[in-house]
């Protein structure tokens, strides 16, 4: 594993000053989900690129990365996360990434109000298939 090509995006729920500093002094880029609010899908994914490189990644989508109102059945909800629809708009734009693969965590049934949190989740792992899809396109397979 290579800390410095790690991104955690959405951060947002209270953590002790000493695993914050930990985590970045190990390389990590941690972008909180004000800053994330801040900016635009296509300034996040950049800053995606910029800190995966070259070779291969791994995605792991943790739900409540989104805010409750979008995503209530994780064990974890906390206010302020992303809206669906940044979420897309981000993982819409990281085509061409080398990702060997992706998970979507922190779903929890009993909590889901209508399924909305399902369905959250659903969409993320078919945006991520959606990129593999266009690659395989592009690449005439």
């Amino acid at each position: 594993m290579e800390p410095g090509r790690m991104i955690q995006l959405g951060i947002r729920s209270p953590v002790d000053r000493g695993t914050w500093d930990w985590t970045v002094a190990k390389g990590i880029t941690i972008v909180t989900a004000q800053q994330a609010h801040e900016s635009t899908p296509a300034a996040l994914a950049a800053e995606v690129r910029r800190v995966l490189g070259e070779g291969p990644a791994y995605l792991s989508f943790d739900i409540d990365a989104l805010d409750p109102a979008f995503a209530p059945g994780t064990g974890t909800p906390e206010v302020g996360g992303l809206a669906t629809w940044q979420a897309q708009g981000l993982l819409r734009r990281l085509g061409g990434i080398h990702f060997t693969g992706m998970d979507v965590v922190e779903v929890a049934p009993a909590h889901d109000v209508a399924e909305i949190t399902a369905l959250a989740a659903a969409t993320m792992a078919w945006e991520y298939l959606a990129l593999l899809g266009s690659e395989t396109a592009e690449a005439g397979g």
